[in-house]
């Protein structure tokens, strides 16, 4: 009985283990093996960001085999953006806008932070980032902080990086990056 008690603990702790490695997002575990869509409908400061993948039609794309490195957008994120913008993207005439702009969030590759501050550094601290919506965005850091400058030169901030996803990785940002127009 001691042995089974025992094993039961180790195996309960090494679960702890394995799920403290990876952030909470919007109050929620992510969890390695789940997908990028998976993992951000449980964040409560994703719902936004959800929806608009919805309205987008990038769900399937989203939860593919990637790998994708997504710059996530908290739903404060998009409140900074002029009144009433989100709810005219989210409607069914503004899909092509809406899957344009989302996609600009998301690069065929998975980054984690600290090759993406490599890549700063072989840039001479400044590196282009080509997205899967065909925008040019410029990745840099500062400290430990890595921001993304958009088309319209806009900074977003990475405030929580590295969170793991079966296929890929989602960094959390405070902007909503916007293609140049």
């Amino acid at each position: 009985m001691k042995t089974v008690a025992i094993a039961s603990t180790i195996l309960a702790l090494s679960a702890a283990l394995a799920q403290a490695e990876n952030p909470m997002v919007g109050g929620a575990p992510m969890f390695e093996d789940k997908t990028i869509v998976e993992n951000a409908a449980n964040s409560a400061d994703h719902t936004t960001l959800v929806a608009a993948v919805q309205a987008a039609g990038l769900v399937e794309t989203l939860s593919g085999e990637g790998p994708f490195t997504v710059f996530a957008p908290t739903d404060d994120a998009f409140a900074k953006l002029p009144a009433g913008t989100v709810e005219t993207l989210l409607k069914p005439e503004n899909k092509d806008q809406l899957a344009r702009i989302l996609t600009c969030h998301v690069v065929a590759a998975d980054a984690m932070s600290d090759a993406i501050m490599k890549m700063v550094d072989d840039d001479k601290g400044a590196h282009p980032v080509k997205t899967v919506g065909g925008c040019e965005f410029t990745a840099m850091y500062e400290g430990d902080r890595i921001m993304i400058k958009d088309g319209m030169g806009n900074v977003a901030n990475v405030t929580i990086a590295d969170v793991k996803q079966s296929n890929g990785v989602i960094h959390v940002i405070d902007t909503v990056l916007l293609p140049a127009m």
